[in-house]
C-alpha cells in the first residue's frame, strides 16, 4: 500500500514523502495515529500545498532544537542511589530518573528523548545522549554516586 508520510517515521522516510508499506503496518499503525494519509489523487494534492508550510515549520523547530542542544550541552546531574557491598545498585537509574534530575535544574526535557540504552546499574560516570530532534542531539553527562557520599564538585 502507498502512503503518504504526514510526519516524520524513523527507519521508513520523511514528512510528505510518499512510501510503500505493509498494508497491515498502514491499517494499524500508520493510519491511527495520523502518521500517514493514503496515497490518493487528492492526497497528493494538499500534501504539495502543505509542503511549504511542513518545510517553514520543520526549520523552526530544528532552531528550536539546537538553541536547546546548546543549553544542556554541558550540563551535569548527579543521582545518588543505595548500593550493595560489590558497588552494584540497589534498583537502577532509568530515564525517568535522569529526567527528574534535568527537571530539577530548570531543564524540562521527556524522558522518551533520552537516550539511554538500558538503565543504569553501577556507580560511576555516564555520557547519556539527548535527542532533541531527528538530527539534533547533545549529551548530558550524569554521575551515579553512592547515597550519603559527597556529590563531586560541579
Amino acid at each position: 500500500m502507498e502512503v503518504i508520510l504526514r510526519e516524520h517515521v524513523d527507519h521508513l522516510g520523511r514528512r510528505g514523502e510518499i512510501v510503500k508499506v505493509a498494508d497491515g503496518y498502514a491499517r494499524n499503525y500508520l493510519l491511527p495515529r495520523n502518521l500517514a494519509l493514503p496515497a490518493t489523487e487528492g492526497n497528493r494534492k494538499q500534501v504539495e500545498r502543505q509542503r511549504a508550510m511542513f518545510e517553514a515549520k520543520e526549520t523552526e523547530d530544528r532552531a528550536a532544537a539546537q538553541r536547546v542542544a546548546d543549553r544542556i550541552a554541558g550540563i551535569e546531574v548527579v543521582i545518588a542511589r543505595r548500593v550493595g557491598e560489590t558497588e552494584a545498585l540497589y534498583g537502577s537509574v532509568t530515564s525517568a530518573d535522569i529526567a527528574e534530575a534535568l527537571a530539577a535544574k530548570g531543564y524540562e526535557i521527556d524522558r522518551r528523548k533520552l537516550q539511554l540504552e538500558e538503565a543504569i546499574k553501577r556507580i560511576g560516570d555516564f555520557d547519556v545522549p539527548v535527542k532533541l530532534f531527528r538530527d539534533v542531539t547533545s549529551t548530558v553527562k550524569v554521575h551515579v554516586v553512592p547515597a550519603g557520599a559527597a556529590a563531586p564538585q560541579e
